[in-house]
């Protein structure tokens, strides 16, 4: 199973059918090992990582540090339940250091970004604070490299 989810999250677009070559098992055998990690949520979704870039998106993507107030009995989790309930949130971590969530959003411009923490973020309770940071350019995110010049950069090892 654990070579079918390393496969699975190095190509998302791979076929069960070559899965099963790859790993000498039985087509059907992969299929139904698929279906149950979808059904036991250990497979959450397939996506396609798309370079905005390239087709003139001009969205901005910011990371946010969140300092939070734990609530008794339940510590970060209702927080950040409330935060990545909102559409504009594409991730959040909780964190150790300076510090407690770390949240990803992406908007239309800065002045949406803006908006979003100063009216939405800021002002959930036990929120004590944030730091915002703008993404300037994406060189790699999920382990895809943006833009990759054709340019051999690594050393000549010779004897």
């Amino acid at each position: 199973m654990r070579e079918i989810l390393e496969l699975l999250e190095q190509d998302g677009r791979i076929r069960p059918e070559e899965i099963a070559v790859r790993l000498d098992l039985d087509p059907g055998e992969v299929k139904r090992v698929l279906r149950q990690l979808e059904k036991e949520k250990v497979v959450l979704g397939y996506k396609t990582l798309v370079n905005w870039d390239r087709v003139g998106g001009n969205g901005v993507t910011a990371v946010i540090e969140v300092r939070v107030i734990p609530e008794r009995e339940v510590g970060f989790e209702k927080v950040a339940e409330r935060i990545y309930r909102f559409p504009q949130v594409k991730s959040v971590y909780l964190m150790s250091g300076t510090y407690d969530l770390l949240v990803t959003i992406e908007g239309k411009n800065m002045k949406e970004v803006a908006f979003f923490v100063a009216e939405k973020l800021a002002t959930l309770e036990h929120v004590q604070g944030t730091t915002t940071h703008f993404v300037l350019k994406k060189y790699k995110q999920d382990g895809v490299i943006f833009e990759n010049n054709e340019e051999d950069f690594r050393l000549v090892v010779t004897p």
